[in-house]
């Protein structure tokens, strides 16, 4: 079911939101590769399967019975449970790698998950987590855009939870628009991103051009940059590299 709830591949009107999820996955194939990993809040399980590519094994917890259901059904390589992520159904130092995209800020007790995930790794083992960056997801509010949200982060809370969680954070990193999204951008009067909030909002059926445009995005029209490299603050996505001691 469409809610906006979870992102969905495969959707032409969805398509923006998949790539700018995507490229984040294909940041961490190489952190993946032969190694134990845990994909916590699975989703829909595309972003589990394209990490079962490079990894050892890939198991996926996710609350959602129906997720749950379509996991096990159109990727039959992973191993699926249903299970509260703050209280994982994994043994203690099971994992090598914790993978978290686009769900702690829907976390009622981030903490609680920090320390699930702390507990389930091996030393030295990584948490790699990605979330919307507060300041430009959510700009000017007290309360997240998104409904779904419970609590949006900026670079400096994601660290301060992560760290005060027992993890080291050996990496922070932002998601931006390349430049032919930069050239969306301008083209969509600042944003392509409003135009597509705009028109769903309002319920109206999306100009031609405006659903070829968000049709035709890839995720190499995303890039990922350092923190010492780009303004963190002025990111879309946040993608924190957290090690367990």
């Amino acid at each position: 079911m469409l809610t906006g709830e979870r992102t969905v591949p495969g959707i032409e009107t969805e398509n923006y939101w998949f790539r700018r999820h995507e490229i984040a996955y294909r940041q961490i194939l190489d952190l993946c590769a032969d190694r134990d990993v845990l994909e916590a809040g699975s989703g829909e399980g595309y972003g589990a399967d394209m990490i079962a590519d490079a990894a050892r094994s890939v198991t996926c917890v996710d609350y959602d019975t129906a997720a749950v259901a379509h996991t096990r059904a159109r990727y039959p390589r992973l191993t699926v449970h249903q299970g509260n992520l703050v209280d994982l159904p994994l043994s203690d130092a099971s994992v090598d790698v914790v993978v978290n995209f686009q769900v702690i800020e829907h976390l009622w007790d981030q903490p609680a998950f920090v320390a699930e995930c702390v507990r389930v790794l091996r030393p030295g083992g990584l948490l790699l987590i990605s979330t919307p960056n507060r300041i430009t997801f959510s700009p000017g509010r007290d309360t997240p855009l998104n409904p779904f949200h419970t609590r949006e982060l900026n670079a400096a809370e994601l660290r301060a939870l992560l760290t005060d969680g027992g993890l080291r954070v050996r990496e922070m990193l932002g998601v931006h628009h390349g430049t032919r999204l930069g050239d969306l951008d301008e083209k969509w009067g600042g944003s392509i991103i409003d135009a597509q909030i705009d028109r769903a909002l309002a319920g109206t059926p999306w100009p031609d051009d405006l659903a070829g445009d968000v049709a035709a995005v890839a995720a190499d029209d995303f890039v990922v940059t350092r923190e010492a490299d780009a303004d963190i603050d002025a990111s879309l996505d946040l993608f924190a590299i957290a090690e367990r001691a």
